[in-house]
């Protein structure tokens, strides 16, 4: 029996088809941390603005320190564990290593999360989208330009300016 505040969701997280029964309240950074034991989601401003609990949810990067698990009632839910399953998850990993796109590496999950949407919503993306769609994520260390030139990477182009030449230096 389902307790007066709980609710009854199915949902597929990583793959994995996945019912329960969750506290009405629950939010899902709680949920995939503590129920799932799927540490890439990162708490950190709990208040929608770092994007380090960035996670896919039916393919859209959400905030998941905002979001209630019964909203992924009958939806899917991608982390950063799952994402190396993926082709082109793949690829994002093995760039932000190549392109050093991480230092602490706090922030890296949620970045992947937001750039795997971005490649797939958006393959013939240009660098200022890449920045446009990557703002809603914060890092203190990298400087971010190495995680342009990575999501250029995982968009399947090289790591010059698009549309530009690259330069020699003299």
């Amino acid at each position: 029996m389902i307790g007066e505040h709980e609710i009854r969701i199915d949902t597929e997280v990583n793959g994995a088809a996945v019912s329960t029964t969750v506290p009405s309240h629950l939010l899902l950074i709680d949920f995939l941390r503590d129920r799932l034991e799927l540490t890439s989601v990162k708490r950190g401003c709990d208040v929608e603005v770092c994007g380090a609990c960035t996670v896919l949810v039916g393919g859209l990067p959400v905030s998941s320190c905002c979001y209630l698990t019964a909203d992924v009632d009958g939806k899917s839910v991608q982390t950063c564990e799952g994402m190396g399953a993926t082709p082109e998850g793949a690829r994002l990993q093995d760039a932000f290593l190549e392109h050093g796109a991480l230092q602490c590496g706090y922030c890296t999950p949620g970045m992947l999360m937001a750039a795997l949407s971005l490649v797939r919503r958006s393959p013939d993306a240009s660098d200022e989208e890449i920045r446009q769609y990557m703002s809603g994520n914060l890092c203190r260390c990298t400087g971010y330009s190495k995680i342009v030139d990575a999501v250029r990477t995982g968009l399947g182009r090289g790591p010059g300016r698009v549309g530009q030449a690259p330069t020699r230096a003299s």
